[in-house]
């Protein structure tokens, strides 16, 4: 006997009663990466909007410590707010299961964490690879069953997924597995990108496998994707301003003062463009005035830490925390992210500008147009070409020669664009029925 979907992947209209629950499945802290600190926004707005129950759904320390990703210090990450419920199920299956045993607990948490849950839920997951899978696996199985469960499933596809998994899948005429990923995103009733640059990627991948296979991913595409720009707690940031105590005790702790360095703050990685950095500001007007303070970890810092090497105006901190982090954007005489694209990755938004831009101080943002910056700057910024040391050098130079009113006027008109980017905003556009049809 065939047994109907209790739910409709294929919904336009998604309005209905309010959303009680939310679910978020993301690479959580401790990892160092933009889209945990996302997650961690999105589920602190639901908490705000009255949800009832909040779930981020990660992965276990022992195993983020053993994959070789970039992690923070544990003892460095605020607590979640009050009634966010952080789960990391353990492994299902034992040896002989060579790989998906935590793909299989995290589907299977999901589907108890809807039995357990009543009202409607929402069901976000941030990278389609694996998390898309996994969330589409758990609704997926209720339509086997004659349990009701009335899930909003939204996937995020952040830059990684296409720009790694399935550009490479098609660059290795791996077809098949290109389709297992564009067609797990369309399943979502809401399928965003995190900026136009990352849809446009999305567009190009959907229109080689469509020349290979023969389908028609591009106009789907076209259609069903929206975007969504990653969620921040701006006020954590634009409360700076009065915290001025502070911000003077973080800078103190690192023997830093005010507008006396320029900082990096971002993923250590090639890509960052850190190594461009150092060399430009070596060249620079503000080498031997203003401190270079690299902070971030990653695949790069060793070479970085060689190419620093025992230089004292360039130190590297590996052990930032979340509290120092908008206290060290606040007060730096220029914040840098001289992004350029890399095989392996692009900037598809560029989280760590929108926060410098909303933490105010006096600092610009000096950075390039890569893939989806100019959409986190809108232009407030100094801007150079990707990979250009001389370029860069320059932009130091000119921020070294800004007056205080127009570096404080690039400031406001900063922050004021960064505005949009509030937590609140954002989910309750993620949420509304109409975006995932008004995006172009």
């Amino acid at each position: 006997m065939n047994i109907a979907p209790r739910f409709n992947l294929e919904r336009k209209d998604i309005a209905g009663d309010p959303l009680k629950n939310l679910i978020i499945i993301v690479r959580a802290d401790p990892i160092i990466c933009g889209h945990s600190t996302e997650a961690r926004n999105l589920a602190e707005a639901a908490k705000d909007a009255g949800y009832e129950n909040v779930h981020i759904v990660s992965y276990p320390i022992d195993i983020l410590e053993n994959s070789g990703l970039p992690l923070k210090p544990l003892d460095s990450i605020q607590p979640y707010t009050r009634g966010i419920q952080v789960d990391r199920p353990n492994e299902v299956g034992g040896y002989k299961v060579l790989d998906g045993r935590l793909s299989y607990a995290i589907s299977g948490h999901i589907v108890d964490l809807l039995h357990r849950f009543s009202g409607r839920t929402a069901l976000m997951d941030l990278y389609l690879v694996p998390h898309g899978q996994m969330a589409m696996n758990a609704v997926q199985s209720f339509a086997q069953t004659d349990i009701f469960r009335d899930v909003l499933t939204i996937g995020e596809a952040v830059g990684s997924d296409i720009t790694n998994v399935v550009k490479n899948a098609v660059h290795e005429n791996c077809f098949g597995a290109a389709q297992l990923v564009l067609s797990n995103y369309l399943d979502h009733d809401i399928p965003v990108a995190v900026s136009q640059y990352t849809k446009d990627l999305i567009l190009e991948a959907g229109r080689d496998v469509d020349s290979a296979l023969g389908t028609n991913f591009e106009q789907r595409l076209t259609e069903k994707v929206g975007i969504s720009f990653p969620a921040i707690n701006t006020i954590d940031y634009t409360s700076l301003d009065d915290r001025a105590g502070e911000v003077e005790e973080v800078l103190n702790t690192r023997n830093l003062t005010r507008d006396g360095y320029v900082l990096f703050l971002s993923r250590l990685a090639r890509a960052k463009g850190v190594d461009d950095l150092i060399h430009a500001y070596r060249g620079s007007e503000l080498y031997q005035q203003q401190k270079l303070v690299i902070c971030g970890n990653g695949p790069a810092n060793e070479d970085l830490q060689q190419l620093a090497g025992d230089d004292p105006w360039i130190v590297i901190y590996n052990d930032v925390s979340d509290r120092e982090k908008g206290a060290l954007m606040h007060g730096c005489f220029a914040y840098t992210l001289p992004s350029k694209p890399c095989v392996e990755f692009v900037e598809t938004f560029g989280i760590a500008i929108a926060e410098k831009m909303l933490a105010g101080g006096l600092g610009p943002v000096i950075t390039t147009r890569t893939g989806g910056i100019p959409e986190a700057t809108g232009g407030q910024c100094l801007e150079h070409e990707a990979g250009d040391i001389d370029g860069l050098k320059y932009q130091l130079n000119v921020a070294a020669s800004m007056s205080l009113e127009d570096r404080a006027d690039l400031s406001r008109r900063a922050r004021e664009y960064a505005m949009q980017f509030d937590k609140q905003q954002v989910l309750e556009k993620l949420t509304r029925s109409s975006l995932s049809l008004t995006a172009a």
